[in-house]
């Protein structure tokens, strides 16, 4: 099966993706959205708290399993995807887009420098 890895983001092992900017936005990858089933409810930050990289900073729940999310940076959360709280199947319709997580304005070591491109992703999961 191939899932769709874009090459624009980074990625955590445990398959969160990250874009790269003044901040950065976070979701969870086409892989990790299949691998969980219908997500049916989402737990995020509040916009104002600190996430640290490598650290959960909330839980997705699906008809499969309740799993911990993982930040691929370190930083202040800037903004929520509100969205998700009533519609959390969003999650498993668009992980790229309107299924995103997180906005964060990265600490100036935010530790970015440990994940993954598109390519190693893709071994990854392959």
């Amino acid at each position: 099966m191939s899932f769709d890895v874009p090459d624009d983001r980074r990625y955590l092992e445990s398959h969160e993706w990250a874009t790269t900017g003044d901040t950065v936005r976070i979701g969870v990858s086409d892989f990790a959205q299949d691998e969980l089933g219908d997500v049916v409810f989402v737990e995020l930050p509040e916009v104002g708290d600190e996430i640290a990289a490598g650290e959960a900073f909330g839980v997705v729940e699906s008809i499969k399993a309740v799993s911990d999310l993982y930040a691929p940076v370190s930083g202040e959360v800037v903004a929520v995807n509100e969205a998700l709280f009533d519609r959390p199947e969003l999650v498993n319709e668009d992980p790229y887009g309107d299924g995103w997580m997180l906005e964060v304005e990265p600490a100036e070591d935010g530790d970015a420098d440990g994940l993954l491109d598109a390519d190693a992703y893709d071994d990854q999961i392959a």
